[in-house]
């Protein structure tokens, strides 16, 4: 079995949430539930041994529907935006389940690359603290050491949608990523700041200009932890060859995403989609980057993804389909894991 760290799930977020409707979100990862897709009997089955775990402020109004006009395309209008005392309010209790969870050995909540294999040698859930739109960092970054100190090692500027330190791209199928402005002067000193302290920067919502803007003002690798290949699903969340090409230089990670409106041609959300269309973004992003520039990113709790997977217990059916096509364990142990761990040591300045 190939050990899988994945750059990105959402798996915070679903606990959170179903905590507000009573549940007790240690019962519901150390016991496992049929809810979702991650908890820790299913991680384990399917050798998910960790990742980076969103703390995602969900909008505070009704998400618009997907509405598919005659020919199969879409344009889900945007969420407005959010106040930052709330979303910081959100954020703290996100991050309380997850210390509640290391507190009963559920997972471990790392801040070094040391930690992450300690964790995964251990058994238990190695869990990177990650925030994804910035809506609960004050302006003035005021909040961003705070936040570091209680394990925040990675960051999205924005989400699909709007804030004060950049623009996010809609939900949109065909669209390019070229859909708005970048970052604000406030998302440059986020940028900037990130940079010296070693909080690393997910560009997956961002705009193609706000890509370009990090690309400009930071000196460390590009990084899209769950974004596919424009070329082969044209939706404005996924990575055109310019910015796939811009990664490679740097050095960073594009992450295979696993929802279905980013993997299949048709850009709809079906879970019948195969398993070879996952392999195909594999193999175009290889191509295009080469084998230390793609990992894996799987949205888990996140998106809709395809039946061939199911869960995080159905991971290594992926796995299994990569090795089919002619991926060996060391290329393999690349994609599922060391990829992340080189890049994460390099963005938080290990020795």
């Amino acid at each position: 079995m190939q050990l899988i760290f994945d750059g990105h799930n959402d798996v915070l977020l679903r606990l959170w949430e179903n905590a507000k409707a009573g549940a007790d979100p240690v019962a519901e990862f150390v016991k496992g539930t049929k809810l979702g897709h991650i908890d820790g009997p299913r991680a384990r089955k399917g050798g998910l041994a960790g990742g980076l775990c969103a703390i995602f402020i969900p909008p505070n109004e009704d998400y618009p529907p997907r509405e598919l006009d005659a020919n199969g395309h879409y344009n889900i209008r945007m969420v407005g935006p959010l106040n930052q005392p709330e979303a910081l309010n959100t954020a703290l209790s996100m991050a309380a389940i997850a210390f509640r969870l290391e507190g009963a050995d559920a997972l471990a909540i790392c801040r070094s690359t040391a930690d992450i294999r300690a964790a995964m040698a251990a058994g238990r859930f190695a869990a990177v603290l990650h925030i994804e739109g910035c809506e609960p960092i004050a302006e003035d970054l005021s909040t961003l050491e705070t936040l570091y100190a209680a394990g925040l090692r990675s960051l999205g500027p924005v989400w699909s949608r709007h804030n004060r330190f950049g623009h996010g791209v809609p939900f949109a199928f065909p669209s390019s990523p070229d859909t708005a402005p970048g970052l604000t002067h406030a998302g440059i000193e986020l940028v900037k700041a990130c940079d010296r302290m070693g909080i690393m920067i997910d560009l997956a919502h961002i705009t193609e200009q706000g890509f370009w803007d990090v690309e400009r003002v930071s000196t460390q690798p590009l990084v899209a932890t769950h974004s596919n290949a424009h070329a082969l699903t044209p939706i404005s969340r996924n990575l055109t060859d310019r910015q796939l090409d811009a990664i490679r230089e740097r050095k960073g990670i594009a992450g295979l995403n696993y929802a279905t409106t980013m993997l299949r041609p048709d850009g709809l959300e079906n879970p019948d989609t195969p398993l070879s269309d996952m392999v195909r973004h594999i193999d175009y992003m290889v191509e295009r980057m080469g084998i230390d520039c793609v990992a894996i990113g799987s949205d888990f709790d996140g998106a809709t993804i395809p039946s061939a997977i199911g869960d995080a217990a159905g991971n290594q059916a992926l796995v299994q389909a990569l090795r089919s096509a002619g991926y060996g364990e060391d290329d393999l142990a690349k994609l599922c894991r060391e990829n992340w761990l080189r890049l994460l040591k390099t963005v938080w300045h290990e020795a």
